[in-house]
């Protein structure tokens, strides 16, 4: 493998699990429904299908070399601006007294997202 493509790795990885989460926001929609706060106007399936398609776009964004800078950048912006939903599954979870391994995950989640958002910016500083 040449040292280019072991260098764009990180990018298509990370196209790649945009891509699954987006396609996953159309294909099982009801657990990204409940993510989305009750204080946001409208439908909540319309947020979910508009989070999917923001997935899908910035996914696309990392996965071609021209429009990568702004992808990475889109995916770091995206991961702050769902941190809050997965605040409220946290909530949620233990709430309603989900098993408390749902729960675990649930809170684990949280810190993910940072590691996540470091990722994206590298892509970025890297492209």
């Amino acid at each position: 493998m040449s040292e280019s493509r072991a260098s764009q790795r990180p990018a298509h990885l990370l196209a790649a699990l945009l891509a699954g989460a987006g396609v996953l926001h159309f294909t099982r929609p009801k657990p990204f429904d409940a993510l989305v706060p009750k204080e946001l106007p409208g439908d909540r399936r319309t947020w979910t299908y508009a989070s999917g398609v923001a997935e899908l776009s910035v996914a696309a964004g990392i996965a071609l070399p021209r429009t990568r800078r702004l992808g990475g950048l889109a995916a770091a912006l995206l991961f702050v601006g769902v941190f809050p939903g997965n605040v409220k599954m946290a909530l949620d979870y233990q709430r309603r007294g989900r098993p408390a391994r749902d729960r675990a995950v649930a809170w684990l989640r949280l810190p993910l997202q940072w590691p996540l958002v470091s990722w994206a910016l590298t892509v970025r500083d890297r492209a």
